[in-house]
């Protein structure tokens, strides 16, 4: 696994296992271009460490269609960490508080509580 800056764990996989992929079915750059109809250079940029570019999700549903795969075998079993490399890991307390619970709006003073209309 590259070290490559913005690119988070899970984008990271997913890179690693198309080129995995791509190397065990002896398959291009181009090819793979091809497939999910982008520009090599794009390919390229996606297996490169200096560059931001990552597969999305149709990327990788046209991968699996062409494979012959489930989308899910391009993503691992269990969650990955949420951080960026070099960025600050999340605080698991925040990772984990409840939801906070709305409180029900308060009624200006002085205003009423209309019933509803009665139809004819």
């Amino acid at each position: 696994m590259r070290n490559q800056e913005n690119i988070t764990p899970i984008d990271q996989y997913v890179i690693d296992f198309v080129r995995d992929l791509r190397d065990k079915k002896e398959l291009t750059q181009q090819d793979i271009a091809a497939i999910i109809r982008v520009s090599r250079s794009y390919i390229r940029d996606i297996e490169s460490a200096k560059s931001r570019a990552k597969y999305n999700i149709r990327h990788i549903n046209a991968l699996a269609d062409y494979f012959g795969m489930s989308p899910r075998a391009f993503f691992p079993e269990k969650p990955m960490p949420l951080h960026y490399p070099g960025r600050e890991k999340v605080d698991d307390t925040m990772a984990k508080r409840p939801a906070s619970k709305k409180k029900a709006p308060v009624a200006a003073k002085g205003a009423t509580k209309k019933s509803p209309r009665k139809k004819k």
